[in-house]
């Protein structure tokens, strides 16, 4: 019965992903990038040096440290198991529409973080709390929509993907090293409490060393890879470009067909970068900012490093192995496992391939469970939960590590994709109902670089830009002065 219930979940959620998500999120992102004028395109530099010069703190948490938060719930496994899965099924020209789709969700990213920054309010720990559930409530009017938001994001985020990463975590150190999967929920439970339970605060901290570290170590040897490789760099792309378009027999994946190098590229894109999923704004939401856009510009650049940096230097990683290793329309033994080890141990050979593997699926999957932390406990926040609450919760995310090492939850794992779906619909209705806020705030900002102003500070009161009047103590006029002086102190 429980097979049978668990077959049926998967059937419909792989209806709702693959045949109705999809194509939301890219009308979304399209939509998004036409009425903001390719915003995540224009303003790209501007955002790269927001992110080099966005470490200062003021109350909250700072620009900085929301980003790293963000960066570290997207950059998990799916960048590396995800991505091999994607080229091995759809093809090199998977790779193309993981780019657009990409380059979109950069888009929907900005709007959502932009939206969480809008309706913030301050917590009574002074870090503010915003995301979905509350530009839900605060600019729809929707309580009921933005309750319901809050509960599946916290049974997803907080209780099943945590234990989803522990498992990839424990399967590797199993198949790798022959760890026991008991040792490894133990040492994981251990690690996780310290941090979880010491608060929002530690876990930005954290996040703010462990992401950057594990991000750079991978692309660092990576790009050992590209320049050994390097005079074989320019077929690959053609690869790439001929799969993407079908100008080319032999380079469809095992899937076949010109439709699913498209859908398989363009659902691995949509769901590692997890733009318009409504996960990272609740992490957005907690810096401190002079203007909404900030963030919104330094979220969208996460998608960027999380699609068109790092899912790409594992598509290529796979493209320049060797026949052996990966061959278009050939079916691997492992494709969702060690397809990318075995990639790298093909260019670089030597035992050390292994345990830097370890290292990198380790430190994806334990900076997701980080991220994810801060998501539910913003959204434990909304739904009432007060400092017992979050306590609550963090104890249960350090036991569902434990929990998730030794325990398949294929029931459960579905049950939160089906969540996952519903949430990002959710998330996007609301996105587009509030899109009228994302471009007068963004045409606020545009107006103010336009007469010269450096770092334009966001006020609310009396702006004549705003569809509507914004209530709460974030966005006045006295704050904005505070904020300015501050960033001259600076």
């Amino acid at each position: 019965m429980a097979a049978s219930l668990t077959q049926a979940l998967a059937a419909f959620e792989g209806f709702v992903s693959g045949k109705i998500l999809v194509y939301i999120l890219l009308g979304t992102g399209i939509y998004l990038t036409v009425r903001s004028r390719a915003v995540q395109l224009r303003l790209f530099p501007r955002a790269v040096r927001l992110v080099a010069t966005s470490r200062r703190q003021r109350g909250s948490l700072s620009s900085f440290q929301a980003f790293v938060i963000g960066l570290g719930g997207r950059v998990g496994t799916g960048n590396v198991a995800g991505v091999a899965l994607a080229v091995t099924l759809g093809g090199p020209g998977a790779l193309f529409w993981m780019w657009l789709v990409g380059l979109l969700g950069m888009a929907t990213s900005f709007a959502e973080s932009t939206l969480a920054q809008v309706f913030k309010i301050r917590n009574a720990d002074g870090i503010f709390r915003g995301g979905p559930a509350y530009y839900m409530q605060r600019g729809l009017g929707r309580r009921g929509m933005g309750i319901v938001f809050a509960a599946m994001l916290v049974f997803s985020y907080g209780l099943v993907f945590p234990m989803v990463q522990s498992n990839t975590i424990a399967a590797t150190l199993a198949d790798s090293h022959e760890v026991s999967t008991s040792v490894t929920a133990v040492v994981l439970m251990v690690v996780t409490a310290p941090i979880l339970l010491a608060g929002m605060r530690v876990v930005a901290r954290v996040c703010e060393w462990l992401v950057p570290v594990m991000a750079v170590a991978y692309l660092l040897v990576v790009l050992v890879v590209l320049v050994s490789s390097a005079s074989r760099i320019p077929g690959v792309f053609s690869d790439i470009v001929a799969g993407a378009f079908n100008l080319r027999s032999g380079l469809a994946g095992t899937g076949g067909g010109l439709f699913a190098t498209f859908l398989n590229g363009t659902k691995r894109g949509l769901f590692s970068n997890e733009a318009g999923q409504g996960s990272s704004p609740n992490g957005a939401a907690t810096a401190d900012v002079a203007h909404p856009v900030t963030q919104g510009l330094i979220q969208a650049l996460g998608v960027f490093i999380d699609t068109l940096v790092i899912c790409t230097a594992t598509g290529l990683t796979i493209l320049l192995a060797s026949p052996k290793v990966y061959s278009p329309g050939v079916e691997s033994a492992w494709a969702e496992t060690t397809l990318v080890q075995r990639a790298l141990a093909d260019a670089l050979p030597g035992g050390w391939v292994v345990w830097f593997m370890t290292f990198v699926v380790t430190t994806f999957a334990y900076s997701s469970v980080l991220g994810y932390s801060t998501f539910a406990e913003v959204n434990i926040s909304y739904l009432g939960g007060g400092t017992r609450a979050g306590l609550v919760l963090r104890l249960a995310m350090t036991a569902a590590t434990g929990v998730g090492a030794i325990v398949a939850l294929e029931m459960a794992w579905v049950m939160a994709d089906i969540a996952l779906g519903l949430m990002t619909i959710l998330n996007l209705v609301a996105v587009l109902w509030l899109s009228r806020w994302v471009f007068a705030v963004l045409g606020d900002y545009d107006r103010q670089r336009s007469q010269g102003v450096a770092e334009p500070a966001f006020v609310a009161e009396g702006n004549e830009l705003l569809p509507g009047p914004l209530e709460g103590d974030i966005w006045t006029r006295e704050r904005a002065v505070e904020r300015v002086e501050s960033l001259n102190e600076g």
